[in-house]
This record gives C-alpha cells, sequence and structure tokens, in this order.
C-alpha cells in the first residue's frame, strides 16, 4: 500500500478501486425506486448515477484507501521498532581496537583508529581507487603501517558506496600482515546525519564530518547501543517506507524503542553520553547537564548513594532512575547491578541467610548457592519476583542482556558471486526484515533475500516471527542471477 502511494505521488501511476457499477447502481435504484411506472422514474436513475459517479464513490473510495494506508502506517511502523530493537541490542565487541574504514570512490576512503575504549586516536583519508598507481600503492601502505601502528584487531568496514573493493582490498592487506586481524562489514546507515549533528560537533570540533563519519562505524561495532543512540532513530534504515508514514507517530514509537534498549542494558553514569543518558527514564536536560557538570568538577562518582547525598538528582528522579545507573569500580559493588537500592536491605538479608557477603558477589560459591536456593520456601520477608530479580543480579552482578547474542561474524577473506552454487550453505547476518522476507549479508555486494515462504514449512503471518536484525543464520543458496549479482536464499535444508 504504502509503495502504491508512493508511485501515485510521484505520478508513476494512477490509482483507483474497480467495482461493477451497472451492479451498484441497479441495487440502488432497486431501494430508491418503489414505482417503476412513474414519469420520474428516468431523472431518479439519473440523479442515482450522478450521486454516485460525483459523490458517493469517490467518498468510499478515500475511505476505503485512507483505511488501508492507515492499517499499513501502523504495520510498517511496528516493523520498524522491531528492527531498531534487534539493531540496538547487538552484542558489543568489548578490548578491541578497531580501524574504521568509511569506504567511497571520488572522495577516498576516510579512516579513523579508535582504541578498546572508544576514544579517537588517528584519522587520515586514502584513494585505493584512484587513477595514479601511486595513490593506490601510498593507500595500501598507509593500512598497512596504521594496523602495525596502533595493533589493530579488527577494521569495520561501512556497507556503503565501494563497500565491497574495500573488501578485498583489506582481506588482501591483512594476508600480507603477520598479525591476526580479521574485518567486519558493518551498517553505515546514519553515520552522515551524525557527522553533522551538534553532538558531533561538540566531540570532534577539529575533525571533518567525514572522520566523524568514520569514527562513528568503528565506535558502532565496539558498542552499537552507546553509539546508535547519536543517530535520530528514523536516520537508521532498517525498514521500508520510514519517510512515508506519519513522521510524529514514528519518532514516538523510535524513541519508545530506544528508551527500552537503553533501561535494559543499564547506563554507566561515570561514561555515558548526553545522548545516552537522555534516554534513562525519569531523566532530562537539567539533570544530564547536573551529571555532567558534577563529573567534570569532582572526576569519578563512586556510589549511587552519593548522587542522592550531593542532590545530583531529585528524590524522585533518583527513585525512578537510579535503578538503571550502574557504577563500576565503585564503594558498593552493589552499584554495578541493577537492583534498585530500595532493595539493598533485603539484598544483605538474602545473602546473610545463605552464610555470604558483598565480597561474595562474582564468586562461584554465591553463584552456586543462589542457583539452588528454594524460592518458594523462603523465609526472608521478600515477595517472589523481587527476590527472583535479586537472585538474577547476583549471579550476573553486570549482566548485559546482549552478552547472550551471538556475536558478529568476523571475516578474513571475501566471498565472490562466482563462488556460490545452488545448495551450498552459508553463514550470514540479517540486516533488514520486511513484510516479504528478510536480506541477508552473506559476504557479496548484494544482501542476499529469503523470502517469507522459504523461511519455514508453517504458516507465518510476519518473518520476524522468524527472524531479527543481527541475527547470525544459516542460509541455502537456492538461486543465482549472476547478471544481476542477485541470490535467492532460504532458511530450510533442501532435501536430496
Amino acid at each position: 500500500i504504502l509503495a502504491i502511494n508512493r508511485a501515485e505521488d510521484e505520478k508513476v501511476l494512477s490509482v483507483n478501486i474497480e467495482v461493477s457499477t451497472d451492479k451498484i447502481l441497479s441495487y440502488l435504484e432497486s431501494k430508491l425506486i418503489k414505482n417503476d411506472k412513474s414519469f420520474v422514474v428516468d431523472t431518479v436513475k439519473d440523479a442515482i448515477a450522478d450521486s454516485f459517479k460525483r459523490l458517493i464513490y469517490p467518498s468510499i473510495e478515500r475511505e476505503i484507501r485512507s483505511e488501508l494506508t492507515d492499517k499499513a502506517n501502523i504495520v510498517a511502523i511496528e516493523n520498524f521498532s522491531k528492527n531498531l530493537e534487534a539493531l540496538l541490542l547487538q552484542p558489543p565487541i568489548k578490548e578491541k581496537v578497531v580501524l574504521a574504514y568509511d569506504p567511497g570512490f571520488t572522495n577516498g576512503c576516510k579512516l579513523a583508529v579508535v582504541d578498546k575504549n572508544g576514544k579517537y586516536l588517528k584519522s587520515c583519508v586514502i584513494y585505493p581507487f584512484s587513477k595514479n598507481s601511486k595513490d593506490v600503492e601510498n593507500s595500501k601502505l598507509i593500512l598497512k603501517n596504521l594496523i602495525n601502528q596502533y595493533n589493530v584487531d579488527i577494521i569495520a568496514i561501512g556497507n556503503g558506496t565501494a563497500s565491497r573493493e574495500s573488501e578485498a582490498l583489506v582481506s588482501n592487506i591483512i594476508k600480507e600482515i603477520p598479525r591476526n586481524v580479521k574485518y567486519i562489514i558493518v551498517s553505515e546507515a546514519g553515520a552522515s546525519i551524525y557527522s553533522t549533528e551538534k553532538v558531533a560537533i561538540e566531540e570532534f570540533p577539529n575533525l571533518s564530518p567525514n572522520e566523524r563519519s568514520a569514527v562513528s562505524i568503528g565506535r558502532r561495532l565496539q558498542d552499537p547501543l552507546s553509539e546508535l543512540v547519536k543517530i535520530p532513530p528514523n536516520g537508521i534504515g532498517v525498514g521500508l517506507y520510514q519517510h512515508d508514514v506519519p513522521q510524529k507517530e514514528l519518532k514516538e514509537s523510535l524513541d519508545f524503542v530506544v528508551s527500552k534498549a537503553v533501561n535494559s542494558v543499564g547506563v554507566n553514569i561515570n561514561t555515558a553520553s548526553r545522548s545516552l543518558l537522555k534516554y534513562v527514564s525519569g531523566i532530562n536536560s537539567k539533570n544530564i547537564d547536573k551529571i555532567i557538570e558534577y563529573r567534570e568538577a569532582n572526576g569519578k562518582i563512586k556510589s549511587r548513594d552519593e548522587i542522592k547525598k550531593k542532590k545530583i538528582l531529585t528524590d524522585k528522579t533518583f527513585e525512578q532512575a537510579i535503578g538503571f545507573l550502574r557504577i563500576t569500580d565503585g564503594t558498593n559493588i552493589l552499584d554495578v547491578t541493577d537492583i534498585h537500592p530500595e532493595s539493598y536491605p533485603q539484598t544483605l538479608e538474602l545473602l546473610k541467610s545463605i552464610d555470604c557477603t558483598l565480597e561474595d558477589i562474582g564468586t562461584d560459591k554465591l553463584k552456586e548457592k543462589l542457583e539452588n536456593y528454594d524460592i518458594e520456601n523462603s523465609n526472608l520477608n521478600i515477595d517472589k519476583y523481587t527476590l527472583e530479580d535479586i537472585i538474577k543480579s547476583l549471579i550476573k552482578p553486570n549482566r548485559d542482556p546482549r552478552d547472550d547474542m551471538p556475536k558478529p561474524l568476523l571475516k578474513s577473506d571475501v566471498l565472490k558471486v562466482e563462488d556460490l552454487k545452488v545448495g551450498m550453505k552459508l553463514q550470514g547476518t540479517v540486516r533488514n526484515v520486511i513484510d516479504f522476507g528478510a536480506f541477508v549479508d552473506i559476504g557479496l555486494h548484494n544482501d542476499g533475500l529469503v523470502h517469507i515462504s522459504k523461511m519455514t514449512d508453517k504458516y507465518i503471518k510476519h518473518p520476524s516471527e522468524i527472524l531479527s536484525v543481527g541475527d547470525i543464520i544459516d542460509v541455502y543458496v537456492i538461486d543465482i542471477d549472476l547478471g544481476k549479482e542477485k541470490v535467492s536464499l532460504s532458511l530450510l535444508e533442501p532435501k536430496n
């Protein structure tokens, strides 16, 4: 429906609803003409035909089109929201030095190195696809030098123009280097938007927009959530027709998704950016200003109690937000968990009942006791659900729901469409889930399509019942179009 609407707006096609006019007119005449012998029958028939053509039909057509569009908007926004949530909750690649590679032909390829903590180290531009052989050789030399100088672990290549050509270059370079370097194709959707936003200018005032864009590509591999929150949610291309749906409803839905993702992961109050803090439940811009001012004046916040005592947050805001704010290496180990300070007394009571202390948090001894704890027959003055949450938090004190998800696929060699054969099994990453299927990155120039009919033998209403953005899946090649470099895939194993 949204595709038809857009095509109609662009004057590519015209749309109308075809009906049996004679049948409708006959029906209306049978309802309205009581005496077919009357001398005004022809006049009434003309009036019925005119009112149908000029008033009734256009009105009903508009009503039907409007209803279909409303339904389409709801489905599109829901689908966009599901995809965005899956993208935000992709597992981070921690403790790795990343060389971000923003590919391009005419304006060269932008490179940026970020350290294990996401700190910007170096950026430059290379021209590996220049007609000048000196530029090409110099580009290869710069790449090798950066990898060796900064002990790069992973090269993150943006998936835009010249991406696959860059992949071939990087693949050849890392074969010539003794270091164990891998590469990965990263979605660069929204990176150019971020590069000109106020938040990017404040972060990197001395870098060009192209260099900021490269830094964003590298950081979104290290911690997708922390980096993607800096981009307006509707600028992250995971869905269909996001510019055609009502923007107010889309923004509200996507803002809710981002907030939900941020709060489910939790935020380190000492390192979180403004962009991340603004999505924490209960926190507003004034609170963010106070947090950042306090950090700059006093250094690291050492405990949740300090936040309360120093009035960094009001009592009401503290109560609402503190469970989502984490403090690592602080004075109270419970501050790294998602246990609310209101439940600290019950937590201590639980630890005492199993002959443990705060010092035991993170040990196998405590984990074993908690895993065998009989919640149903507990004598503690704690309700069942709070007790369950406390136990989960103590078993994994710094738990991150993203850690349980499959890690992104790192590669060291290029796959060409000529290498494929029908029936071949491949591993890929889901890049987008839409109504008719899912696009999967298997390492080719174009993502392969898994049509909804090739996902399962069972009936499903939508591909999101089976797949989410970021999923690592096994697929089978079922058709190859060498001319268009298009590949059709299936989740179903071919039958011999």
